[in-house]
């Protein structure tokens, strides 16, 4: 694994504005988000309204992910995700989501996910998840993903590739009549083959009007998560690989959670719905 040395906090940049044209969620400004008591299955509408949160936050992380370079800020990387967010008249989900002080998060490394965009420099041979979550026509889309920055070892490469691939089968197993569970089997089944470790502790989430509707999707097999995958559902599926143990750390910050080996750690989402026949994936480009 590559040699770099472990991140260190670094410093925050004021707080970026949101044109007062653009709608809130309605967790803005205050301790939490309101319990979520609708339903996880959506309708025709709402989930049209999805479609078009997921692209734009899709579009909104290609956007930021195309200027990932050894030298630049994980603060510039949400710099431009912020902006063309707000430019596409969408909020930043994440931006005073319990507090949470930027537009993406921006996880380096050994950062498993929350890692807060701040003046930290992006190193050659350094692996960056980007999670960008667009909130708009009163829906939110959430899709993250891992990007190589410079000539990244081959074993952090591959920690990648077989993650964006755990996701991939994950999808493809979403089923209607399968239990929820069924996502965590098929992760963690892939990732045994290569000795990775699966994090247990944050999962995928039901999502819609709520950012985190409630339900839990594991991406470990579980026998105790057995909802049953109804057409309509919307939920997220972000697999968290790690090249050591899948226990963790939490910075002082309350946010920022690193493996407890400090080895490194990779991620993938899509939000999807459940269709008759199997799940389509919201936030595509």
């Amino acid at each position: 694994m590559s040699g770099q040395s472990l991140l260190v906090p670094g410093k925050l940049s004021p707080t970026r504005s949101v044109p007062a044209s653009i709608p809130r969620p309605e967790y803005v400004g205050k301790e939490g988000p309101s319990p979520y008591t609708g339903s996880e299955v959506q309708d025709a509408e709402t989930i049209e309204r999805m479609r078009i949160a997921g692209r734009i936050a899709a579009q909104a992380m290609a956007e930021a992910a195309s200027r990932i370079a050894p030298g630049v800020t994980t603060d510039e990387l949400d710099r431009v995700a912020h902006e063309f967010l707000c430019d596409h008249g969408a909020y930043p989900s994440t931006l005073g989501y319990r507090g949470f002080p930027k537009s993406l998060c921006a996880s380096v490394n050994e950062v498993i996910c929350h890692g807060i965009p701040d003046s930290t420099v992006l190193r050659d041979g350094d692996i960056v998840n980007l999670d960008v979550t667009a909130y708009i026509g009163g829906v939110h889309g959430d899709t993250n993903a891992t990007y190589l920055c410079g000539e990244v070892d081959d074993e952090s490469r591959l920690l990648v590739e077989r993650t964006r691939e755990s996701l991939n089968r994950a999808i493809k197993a979403v089923k209607p009549g399968r239990r929820i569970n069924i996502i965590g089997r098929v992760i963690e089944s892939y990732a045994k083959r290569f000795g990775y470790g699966v994090v247990r502790d944050f999962t995928g989430h039901g999502i819609s009007s709520s950012f985190h509707s409630g339900l839990i999707v594991p991406h470990y097999d579980s026998p105790h998560h057995t909802t049953e995958i109804r057409p309509g559902m919307t939920f997220t599926i972000e697999p968290m690989l790690t090249l050591g143990t899948h226990e963790y750390d939490m910075w002082e910050d309350g946010w920022t959670v690193v493996t407890k080996d400090r080895k490194r750690t990779a991620q993938f989402e899509h939000t999807l719905v459940v269709t008759e026949t199997g799940a389509e994936i919201l936030t595509l480009p």
